[in-house]
């Protein structure tokens, strides 16, 4: 048996596919087009392992995907594949189109294809797994409940509209087509290989290099966190037992607000690698100019996927971010590798406005 795993170089991707492998010896076809965020360093333990076959390439190119799914006969795709940050998507949002909902609409049409001439058997078994956001619902009050599947959706930046569309593309596809799809909208992930342009990798790389630790407006966006581990066996259980049709919000059940997960990043960091001044790294923390359309609060109601599938995350915040905060001490050389200059010079344009 085989998977097809689109964007399986990328943070949550390669989580997936170690975790899938570590527990399962069904093949894993890995596309990634290795866009900046893409690493198969990451994925570097699997060197030799013939159960990880990697193809660079776009869900956007149909002839690729239609030519690996007839090679291949997955049971199962499961995309990834996505631009995925919001301040890039306000700076060059034509990138987010192109391959959230565009790329999105020629896999579908792929898998549509493929769908289509396979025999009964190997039709029931079939599943296409499309992983979401929580952004796709827009923004919370302080006193709101958490989002459930039923939300509306409000998308309010460029990358969460895509997103969006992404998702309705996707329930297109099974209400019109027949496609055996199932949806994941999660909340904010963090933990190993996340790559440095996101709250928690960047403030843990730029307080060891010494540099500022930058907070959009008053610091008190919230946000639900999900260590990636979490979030990839909840993956895997909707895959294994989730209703066709369904979506299913997961979450970490663990609202904080930005600055305090910076606080708390900065008390781990003071315990497990000190600053050799002896100063507290909080000392580093510096205020810019909130960015257009940042929305306040995000939460996540994961009942859902508790009550039908049993699921719940493991981890809690403090185990998660002491584990996240220590892989990263420990995988230096992972991160000045991905730390490229254009990188750095994307850190600039995007942090060098201080209050």
């Amino acid at each position: 048996m085989t998977i097809l795993v689109t964007g399986a170089a990328g943070f949550i991707g390669s989580n997936f596919v170690l975790d899938w492998l570590a527990q399962s010896d069904e093949t894993v076809i890995n596309l990634d087009d290795l866009t900046y965020a893409g690493n198969l360093e990451n994925l570097a333990s699997l060197d030799g392992d013939a159960r990880h076959i990697f193809i660079k390439g776009s869900i956007g190119d149909f002839d690729l995907v239609a030519k690996l799914l007839a090679e291949h006969q997955p049971r199962a795709v499961v995309n990834f594949a996505a631009e995925s940050h919001v301040d890039r998507s306000i700076h060059g949002p034509e990138d987010f189109i192109q391959t959230n909902i565009v790329g999105t609409f020629r896999l579908l049409e792929a898998v549509r294809a493929f769908y289509g001439q396979l025999e009964k058997t190997a039709k029931n078994q079939f599943r296409f797994l499309h992983v979401s956001t929580d952004e796709v619902y827009g923004s919370l009050a302080k006193d709101d409940p958490a989002f459930t599947e039923t939300h509306q959706y409000e998308p309010n930046s460029p990358y969460s509209a895509s997103k969006a569309a992404s998702d309705h593309l996707v329930r297109a596809y099974h209400h019109t087509y027949g496609l055996p799809v199932l949806t994941t909208n999660c909340s904010n992930n963090y933990g190993p290989y996340h790559f440095p342009e996101k709250l928690i990798p960047l403030v843990i790389h730029n307080a060891l290099a010494g540099k500022p630790l930058p907070i959009y407006g008053d610091g008190q966006q919230i946000r639900d966190w999900l260590y990636v581990k979490d979030h990839c066996s909840a993956i895997r259980r909707v895959l294994e037992a989730g209703r066709l049709g369904e979506t299913y919000n997961v979450g970490g059940w663990n609202e904080k607000p930005n600055l305090d997960v910076v606080h708390t990043l900065c008390a781990i960091l003071d315990e497990l690698s000190p600053r050799a001044d002896g100063k507290a790294y909080k000392e580093q923390i510096t205020y810019v100019t909130d960015r257009p359309g940042h929305d306040r609060r995000y939460a996540i109601d994961a009942t859902k996927i508790e009550r039908e599938l049993g699921w719940k995350p493991a981890e809690t915040f403090e185990t998660g971010i002491k584990k996240t905060v220590q892989w990263y001490l420990d995988n230096q050389g992972w991160v000045a590798n991905v730390t490229s200059g254009a990188y750095r010079e994307w850190l600039g344009k995007q942090y060098g406005e201080s209050k």
